[in-house]
């Protein structure tokens, strides 16, 4: 696949979704997980978002219990563990698994265009995040230690142009 608005989602209700529904906009794609060490950085996602979506900003959360078991519970579950827990607005998807051969088709399309660390495209560990921009060029991949703080500053720059 070589668009990335070409790649079909699963909302976390059940519901089809595309990528598509995203073009035009700067998108930060992550991988989270409820039971992390990580999982705080759900706060400053949700901060993110709401700093920035009136701008074009859309953070994607895709749940995945392919690192250490930490996303343990259903879609129905998480939903409600994000909401109330954290206050997420940012649009949440369908658990999904990113290693192995059924990994799901949009990280490694991601992963393919912004390897991390010396080359290796597979995704380590939970809370890693991509900045699209909105033509859909992935820009840059952080690691799960980069906390949305952090990315803040790119996603300023990127907006900006």
């Amino acid at each position: 696949m070589s668009d990335l608005f070409e790649i079909a989602v699963t909302r976390i209700d059940g519901s089809s979704a595309s990528m598509a529904e995203y073009r035009g906009q700067t998108l930060l794609i992550v991988n989270v997980a409820s039971e992390c060490g990580y999982t705080p950085q759900y706060a400053g996602l949700e901060a993110l978002y709401e700093e920035f979506r009136d701008r074009g900003l859309v953070v994607l959360g895709f749940p995945c219990d392919d690192f250490g078991r930490q996303e343990p519970g259903d879609n129905a579950w998480i939903d409600q563990f994000c909401e109330t827990t954290f206050g997420v607005t940012f649009p949440m998807f369908a658990k999904i698994a990113i290693k192995g051969p059924g990994g799901h088709p949009l990280f490694k399309w991601l992963a393919a265009r912004k390897p991390g660390i010396l080359g290796i495209e597979a995704i380590k560990w939970n809370f890693t995040k991509f900045l699209v921009d909105a033509g859909g060029s992935v820009v840059r991949r952080y690691g799960s230690m980069e906390t949305p703080e952090e990315i803040r500053k790119d996603v300023v720059k990127l907006l900006a142009n």
